[in-house]
């Protein structure tokens, strides 16, 4: 018999383990869990062997629709989790969940642990109606599969997959990620000289990118003077991918500035006047906790899991997301406005100081792990319809 439990993620990427769920996995490893990490290493393999976890490189890829790439990956799954016989088994987003759900049953895995980053791309294109009756089936299919239970990071999430049928709400919990280090995301005073708005996220179409560009474009037009800075990744793996063509034509144009991806984003946010996210949809955005965090004021579309940060008019300004004109009416506002900016930056600090530190969030995933290796062996195949 184990001395202490054993605890495996599953996340498609490397780099999404390390921004995103590495302080979880460190209050795990600090808790008595041998922690063990299945990713594709493309950037950080180096990083997460140093922190003492258990590395299990995989070759599983987000973007593949080779059948038989995609079945190798599933037996990949299964053999993995034979060997290793995690006692908990956590999932982050969607291939994870279907393709670790079916291993976990396969293996035996007593507890299963599925984690939205957010419904993503499926979920949000309403035109592809079959796709989404496929996904909804399946993932119908997958989270009924022995004991599993479902984490989301917004009301609005967990609403909609109760209501269209995915997942019983009884078998849901909302947990914020992996919370914030409050060390670490310090609070910045403001910044002098030409103001700098900043949008940090992956260079994908609907993090409302384009918006931004027609934005800024529009208020330099007008004569406000700002730099206005895209800083992140290309992400190709992603159907909703912005062409690198099309952000150096927006560079060579002038109304945006592309700083790609920064490993020193605390800097990136001591230089911002104020940050924008105006997403389409997001679980929990963590840039806009860093943000608040830094205290900085914020503006960001009116959607599920950015209004779970930002409060209109309290820490922020939020509008209607895919319109480029309240964008830029809602950046005008705040540019010309400290004193609003200075008051809604420490509101921000103050509420993820409140609901989002980082210990917080892994006391939550913790006291879950712990509640549901307590409780009885569940089988609930039977329940799927």
């Amino acid at each position: 018999m184990r001395d202490r439990p054993r605890l495996l993620y599953l996340i498609t990427e490397d780099w999404y383990f390390w921004s995103h769920r590495v302080d979880l996995a460190r209050a795990a490893l600090k808790a008595g869990y041998e922690v063990i990490v299945a990713t594709r290493v493309t950037d950080h393999g180096e990083q997460i062997s140093a922190e003492g976890f258990e590395l299990a490189p995989l070759g599983l890829v987000r973007r593949s629709h080779n059948p038989f790439r995609e079945l190798m990956a599933i037996t990949e799954l299964i053999r993995l989790y034979r060997r290793v016989k995690p006692d908990v088994v956590h999932h982050v987003a969607m291939k994870p969940i279907l393709y670790g759900s079916l291993a976990a049953w396969c293996a035996g895995v007593p507890v299963v642990i599925n984690a939205f980053a957010g419904l993503g791309y499926t979920f949000m294109d309403e035109r592809n109606r079959l796709l989404r009756w496929g996904m909804k089936t399946a993932l119908k299919w997958v989270l009924y599969l022995r004991r599993s239970t479902v984490v989301v990071q917004n009301h609005d999430d967990q609403n909609r997959l109760v209501e269209e049928g995915v997942v019983a709400a009884s078998h849901t919990r909302i947990i914020a990620g992996s919370g914030i280090d409050l060390a670490v995301y310090s609070f910045q005073p403001p910044p002098v000289g030409m103001p700098v708005v900043v949008l940090p996220a992956r260079m994908l179409w609907d993090k409302g990118i384009r918006e931004f560009v027609e934005a800024a474009r529009h208020l330099k037009g007008n004569g406000v003077s700002a730099r206005f800075i895209l800083v992140g990744r290309r992400d190709d793996h992603n159907p909703a991918a912005i062409p690198e063509s099309r952000l150096v034509e927006w560079v060579r144009e002038g109304a945006v500035e592309w700083w790609g991806h920064r490993d020193d984003m605390l800097t990136v946010y001591a230089a911002a006047t104020l940050v924008v996210l105006p997403s389409y949809r997001e679980g929990l955005p963590k840039v806009l906790l860093e943000a608040a965090a830094c205290g900085k004021a914020i503006v960001a579309t009116n959607v599920p899991g950015c209004r779970e940060i930002v409060q209109d008019r309290f820490n922020g300004l939020l509008v209607a997301p895919r319109n480029s004109a309240l964008l830029a009416a809602a950046i005008e506002e705040l540019l010309f406005n400290p004193q609003m900016r200075e008051v809604m930056g420490r509101r921000s600090r103050d509420r993820v100081m409140a609901e989002w530190s980082g210990p917080l969030i892994a006391e939550q995933v913790l006291s879950l792990y712990h509640d549901l290796m307590k409780a009885p062996a569940i089988d609930r195949s039977h329940e799927y319809v």
